[in-house]
């Protein structure tokens, strides 16, 4: 009855939610302040004041036609703003037809992918990476080629990526900052990537997309810079949400950004905003394309999750634990103490810490911790992994 597919994909599905289950069991049991949940990237801070206030006033105006069917790229006057912000960004001449709104980065992603892939052809997805990106090029017949880092970086291994690249590469994807590492890729690191897309594409008279996906652009630390894809990549898209620059997940709105040098940009667009309806999106939420046009400048404090990084980070290190401060974004990606880092984990639920295998991201003998949670929560959960460093000899 059901698709063989789906039900094989069922053991290996999402470390995260699985994980997230777990400490659902462990609630019920000791009471929500007794476990120590760090698996879901989902923002503890509330959305800033003035997107909430745009919210109620949009709720109380009740503007006819405020809930209807647009165009499936979304509202003109919005993707305008978001083409204007990313113009002054970039130096790029962008205008409404190189944004399509969606419903979120996930819904973006798999836009892009729809549009561009044929079956079989390849992309290539640097490790660690967001475990979702290999289901989504699967759902539109690609296949992932996984680049792994540096020994003891994030940094990818470029030797790999050259020799990987194939006549059948159709696409590459970047995150940065990263999920789950918080790591930014460095403007030489992007060169130097840019200057073998190119040779490959010489080499097999092809075209080599660039897909940025950016949800946590605007929560970068100590006055790093993110270098622009866009100014550094002809042929790419740029795919960004509002779920952690805003603490929106739940609402689900994003966008695509065409680059405008892009390769047959007017047909690229129009593959965009097909897929968009046949995928069943349809368009992304009326409301709140509204409530980002009024608020695109708007983004929740990042002290907020500077003050959590600093506080977890200090402590793990203090107890023994390897871990490479994270540069963006919210969440840790300590070395495991052993070289399974499932085994780790499932030891750290005896002490009701909720972790998350870097297996699961592409980088085993590592674990992901999401510091989205209030500083109560990390504070408290201090005990528990001291108790667990103790465990595995840490600090001696």
């Amino acid at each position: 009855m059901l698709s063989q597919k789906i039900v094989s994909s069922l053991s290996s599905s999402s470390w995260i939610r699985a994980m997230f289950e777990e400490g659902e069991k462990l609630r019920k049991i000791y009471g929500k302040d007794k476990v120590y949940d760090f698996t879901l990237g989902n923002p503890d801070p509330e959305p800033p004041k003035e997107v909430k206030e745009f919210i109620k006033n949009m709720i109380l105006e009740d503007k006819p036609g405020m809930h209807g069917y647009m165009s499936n790229a979304g509202y003109e006057d919005v993707r305008q703003k978001i083409a204007d912000s990313v113009s002054k960004e970039t130096g790029l001449q962008l205008n409404s037809q190189h944004v399509m709104m969606t419903c979120g980065a996930a819904g973006g992603l798999n836009v892009v992918l729809k549009s561009i892939l044929n079956p079989d052809e390849e992309v290539l997805i640097l490790a660690p990476f967001f475990v979702e990106y290999l289901s989504y090029v699967d759902n539109h017949g690609g296949k992932s080629v996984i680049i792994p880092p540096l020994k003891d970086s994030f940094d990818p291994n470029l030797d790999i990526l050259k020799e990987k690249i194939t006549a059948k590469t159709k696409a590459i994807i970047i995150n940065s900052p990263n999920n789950p590492s918080g790591h930014i890729y460095s403007e030489d690191t992007l060169i130097r990537i840019s200057k073998i897309l190119i040779e490959k594409e010489a080499e097999y008279n092809s075209t080599i997309c660039v897909i940025s996906d950016e949800p946590y652009v605007k929560l970068v630390y100590d006055d790093i810079k993110v270098p622009s894809i866009l100014k550094m990549f002809k042929n790419s898209f740029v795919v960004n949400s509002f779920s952690k620059s805003l603490s929106l997940p739940g609402e689900r709105i994003g966008y695509i950004v065409v680059n405008p040098q892009i390769k047959d940009v007017d047909l690229v667009v129009a593959c965009l905003a097909t897929c968009n309806r046949s995928l069943g999106y349809v368009n992304a939420p009326a409301l709140f394309q509204k409530v980002i046009g009024a608020t695109l400048d708007a983004s929740v404090d990042v002290n907020i999750y500077k003050e959590r990084r600093d506080t977890l980070y200090e402590k793990l290190v203090s107890l023994g634990f390897s871990c490479i401060k994270p540069q963006g974004a919210f969440y840790l990606f300590p070395k495991s103490p052993i070289e399974d880092d499932v085994a780790f984990i499932q030891s750290a639920l005896k002490y009701n810490l909720l972790l998350v295998p870097g297996k699961g991201f592409g980088a085993p003998g590592y674990f992901r911790m999401a510091y989205c949670v209030s500083v109560e929560t990390i504070k408290n959960s201090f005990p528990a992994f001291e108790a667990l460093a103790k465990d595995y000899n840490l600090g001696k």
